[in-house]
């Protein structure tokens, strides 16, 4: 494969299948998140797994562990006796762009993360490994090759594909579409149209979970001064509670205040901070559909999917409905039935579509 097919991975177009392929093969697809990695096999495993990776810091605590490396949940429960790695960040390797930093650090730790997914998928000894693993819409050619090079040790065949994109195409929504895909990392805009899509039809934001969560932090800071809390404690009340909708029930949480639990009303806080998200993320709607054939914007705007994560901030689809009616003139979100695994489940659909010639071997 040339590097500029390594570069367009998501630019196969399924022209049918090749006779034998399925023989000895198990395909995955991969949603390569900065928050959590979902996978679905084509031997009908589906699994998760947060992407933080854990390393012993000592003797001592490698006894403790009795392990060499840690996963999700577990890596974080554990991080006082690990040195903890999340791999990702806005949703690409960290260290695979022009300013390396820790590379070597976090490239080991995203193929043990990638390892722990395959794992994960239960493939037999005498399988081979075809994976399509999501990676965001704008990624760069250095991040892309990078993915490349962490799934190298645990699959045989690798293809990239942005991570709207694959939603889009397990849902067989390939015709004058917009999908969001809000992840932690990054939220994710791609138009479809009947083609693959181009750079041009696709943007990623910065304003996605990991954002929001600093948003909140911040809020939170300044509406409760005296209480102590973390971001990863912020994070978990995210994903309790969120909402954007103007009624709901209080939102009443207990914080520490000098060591003793404390009671605080959150709930306008915790909106009005929600409701951040919604500017950018129809701001970049509005670039989609004004550069699109003026004799498709309509349908395009009232085929808007919502998937990924941050869909289930409750309300999120109508008020992004809201925000679209007052600058675009209307429009109608949809959210996926499945937004954490709606990426790994299209990923998995473009793997068993793709002729064999479109996969980039690995040795």
């Amino acid at each position: 494969m040339t590097e500029q097919e390594q570069g367009n991975q998501n630019d196969p177009t399924p022209t049918g299948e090749v006779a034998a392929k399925d023989h000895g093969v198990l395909y995955i697809g991969v949603d390569l998140g900065t928050s959590r990695t979902a996978i679905s096999a084509s031997n009908g495993v589906r699994e998760s797994v947060a992407s933080v990776v854990g390393y012993p810091k000592d003797v001592v605590s490698r006894k403790l562990l009795g392990r060499e490396v840690l996963f999700g949940t577990e890596a974080l429960e554990k991080r006082l006796s690990c040195n903890v790695y999340k791999p990702l960040e806005h949703g690409v390797l960290k260290g695979s762009g022009e300013e390396p930093g820790d590379r070597d650090a976090n490239l080991k730790a995203a193929k043990d993360l990638l390892r722990e997914a395959i794992r994960l998928s239960r493939p037999r000894k005498d399988e081979l490994v075809y994976a399509v693993i999501g990676a965001p819409a704008q990624a760069s050619i250095h991040n892309k090759k990078a993915i490349i090079e962490a799934a190298r040790e645990s699959v045989d065949s690798v293809m990239l594909c942005s991570e709207p994109f694959a939603v889009a195409y397990g849902l067989d929504w390939l015709d004058d579409v917009l999908v969001i895909d809000i992840g932690a990392g990054t939220t994710d805009l791609c138009r479809m149209h009947g083609t693959m899509p181009e750079d041009a039809d696709q943007i990623t934001l910065k304003a996605a979970g990991d954002w929001l969560d600093q948003e909140i932090f911040a809020a939170l800071k300044e509406q409760c001064p005296e209480a102590q809390f973390t971001v990863g404690m912020v994070k978990s009340l995210k994903e309790k509670y969120a909402f954007v909708s103007e009624s709901s029930e209080p939102v009443v949480v207990d914080l520490p205040v000098r060591g003793k639990p404390t009671s605080f009303d959150i709930t306008n806080t915790l909106r009005d901070t929600c409701r951040r998200i919604i500017p950018p993320i129809v701001g970049a709607l509005g670039e989609l559909v004004a550069s699109f054939d003026p004799e498709f914007q309509y349908k395009l705007k009232n085929r808007v999917l919502l998937a990924g994560g941050g869909s289930l901030i409750r309300g999120l689809d109508r008020a992004i409905e809201d925000e679209m009616k007052e600058h675009l003139g209307g429009g109608r979100v949809i959210r996926i039935e499945e937004p954490i695994y709606g990426g790994a489940n299209g990923a998995l659909k473009i793997a068993h579509d793709m002729p064999e010639d479109y996969w980039q071997k690995l040795s």
